[in-house]
């Protein structure tokens, strides 16, 4: 009996530690840019468009093997702003090799997408004139925004901090995430 306590205790303590909160499996973390004062509504910062694309800065990350396309990040339009928004360019290339290219933005909590713009076949942005914050499916298995979240910009449901993290996780294939 005082084995299966030990084991049950065992198998409890992450559980433990994620409720506890980051802080406390790394001490130099800092609560007030990770999380919201809610006591203050949440304010959207306004975002440019960044400089087109350049295929040298797209890296890969993988979203399911349902789906045969290809999806990239452009490293260099990676941000992470006070608002707690993380923002991108996905560059998401067909078999055929058509091409899509949003910038987007992804709030970690609630789980959100807004597209600020379309990148067109010159190589100039067009601005979502229409752009607002819509709910992403976690349950689907061609959902890039469900892979960008789990695996890249919100490990663990937290929003990375810095661009550096988002480009770190996604060139090393996902976040290694506390769980």
């Amino acid at each position: 009996m005082a084995v299966m306590k030990k084991y049950l205790l065992l198998l409890l303590l992450p559980l433990a530690a994620k409720a506890a909160g980051p802080h406390v499996l790394n001490p130099g973390y800092e609560s007030s840019s990770n999380f919201i004062d809610d006591s203050k509504p949440w304010e959207e910062l306004a975002a440019s468009l960044p400089a087109y694309p350049k295929n040298e800065n797209l890296v890969a990350f993988n979203v399911s093997s349902a789906t045969s396309n290809t999806f990239m990040i452009d490293t260099a339009s990676i941000s992470v702003g006070s608002d707690q928004v993380v923002r991108y360019t996905i560059v998401i290339e067909s078999p055929s090799g058509a091409r899509t290219i949003n910038f987007e933005g992804m709030r970690c909590d609630p789980a959100e997408y807004k597209i600020y713009g379309f990148g067109q076949p010159d190589g100039k942005w067009t601005e979502n004139t229409r752009a607002k914050w819509e709910p992403f499916k976690l349950r689907s298995l061609l959902s890039y925004h469900k892979a960008l979240f789990e695996d890249h910009f919100c490990p663990d449901g937290i929003a990375i901090r810095k661009a550096e993290e988002g480009i770190r996780n996604l060139k090393r294939g996902g976040s290694g995430g506390l769980f």
